[in-house]
């Protein structure tokens, strides 16, 4: 039997977000199982290893050391992992934190999900409706497709991807009393670090915007969403 969601945080740089993310999942009272990918170059690797040994008896979270894949190839290792075991999948970045609401955030994305194939994404008090940076989808959008984002990209616009794919479904859904804090340098709740410059630089946002714009606008698009139109249709939900 399928367990129900799944969190996959691809983190590097930054071991301190990690109690941070489980003090933010303890605010929230969530229960959404946690993944913190690391990479084994990090050089914070032993910060990590701490915290994986501190929190091995913690039955929500769980760490993977792995060969560095950036972003999109660390999430797309786990989601296409786990896609068969969880209902749900969310990506969340190490710099988002989820704030407390009269009802927990992790439940209302699961009611929003379990009518079929589908996103839902909350405000990250940064881009709001324009952009999900942190979301949720059905597994079967992940096992459907083969990832939870197309692999050309590095790190930029996979949000843009995910909003075109919730709306070519028909099926995506904002929940704007939902808070998941982006703690950025572009709204001044982050310094920039090495992570922040590398993925920001004019080379990567030059790389990955070129990849968006030839994915949108030459076909790759368009064959992901006639597979997931017929996802939707076909009624396979497995909710």
């Amino acid at each position: 039997m399928a367990d129900d969601l799944l969190v996959i945080i691809p983190t590097r740089g930054r071991p301190q977000a990690v109690p941070e993310i489980m003090q933010a999942w303890d605010d929230t009272s969530a229960t959404a199982h946690l993944l913190f990918a690391v990479d084994t170059d990090d050089p914070e690797l032993a910060a990590y290893k701490k915290h994986a040994a501190d929190l091995k008896t913690d039955p929500r979270v769980r760490f993977t050391f792995g060969k560095r894949r950036r972003l999109v190839g660390t999430l797309n290792q786990h989601a296409t992992k786990n896609a068969a075991k969880y209902r749900f999948l969310a990506f969340m970045g190490d710099d988002h934190r989820p704030r407390p609401a009269d009802r927990p955030w992790d439940e209302r994305f699961r009611e929003c999900l379990s009518g079929g194939p589908g996103i839902v994404y909350g405000n990250d008090l940064l881009q709001g409706e324009t952009m999900p940076t942190a979301v949720a989808m059905t597994s079967d959008i992940v096992t459907t497709l083969g990832y939870m984002a197309p692999p050309a990209f590095v790190h930029l616009c996979v949000d843009l991807v995910w909003l075109e794919w919730g709306k070519g479904m028909g099926r995506i859904t904002y929940l704007g009393d939902v808070i998941i804090e982006h703690l950025h340098p572009a709204n001044g709740k982050a310094p920039m670090d090495a992570g922040y410059a590398e993925v920001n630089s004019t080379e990567q946002v030059t790389a990955d915007s070129a990849t968006y714009y030839t994915y949108r606008d030459e076909g790759g698009l368009e064959q992901d969403l006639a597979k997931l139109r017929k996802l939707v249709a076909g009624g396979d939900h497995r909710a």
